[in-house]
């Protein structure tokens, strides 16, 4: 009866909504879709899916409690499935924008196993960085 085709959205929430909005967008490439600045909130477009931003000090932000800290994450990881991609220039362009990431290594996702990395975002989220099969 229920047939998941993709991931949606993400909802993330943050006391450094300014800065994560720009890590996403300069880092990872989304662009900003909507803004609803009375209740903090961004959305981004990361391929098929979104990325909402929430700001912790905004109305819809205040409604989850307090901004998560490196002992209180709202979320263990997320995965985002990008083009393919040169590893070793990957790692260079993730330096060149001071992200720290770990190395390739073979990991099971939605597609089967595949080579993937993982970066954590200007508030400690891990994101799986993962190619699209072929």
């Amino acid at each position: 009866m229920i047939n998941i085709q993709a991931i949606d959205h993400i909802v993330l929430r943050s006391n450094k909504y300014e800065q994560l909005i720009k890590f996403y967008c300069e880092v990872l490439s989304c662009e900003i879709v909507r803004t609803v600045n009375e209740l903090g909130l961004t959305q981004l477009r990361a391929g098929s899916a979104l990325i909402d931003i929430i700001d912790t000090t905004g109305e819809l932000g205040l409604i989850g409690g307090p901004a998560p800290t490196q002992q209180g994450n709202n979320l263990d990881h997320f995965c985002l499935q990008i083009a393919p991609f040169n590893e070793d220039e990957l790692i260079q362009f993730l330096k060149s924008k001071n992200v720290a990431c770990g190395k390739f290594e073979p990991r099971f996702g939605a597609q089967g196993m595949g080579r993937s990395l993982y970066i954590k975002d200007i508030i400690g989220n891990t994101i799986e960085l993962r190619a699209i099969q072929d």
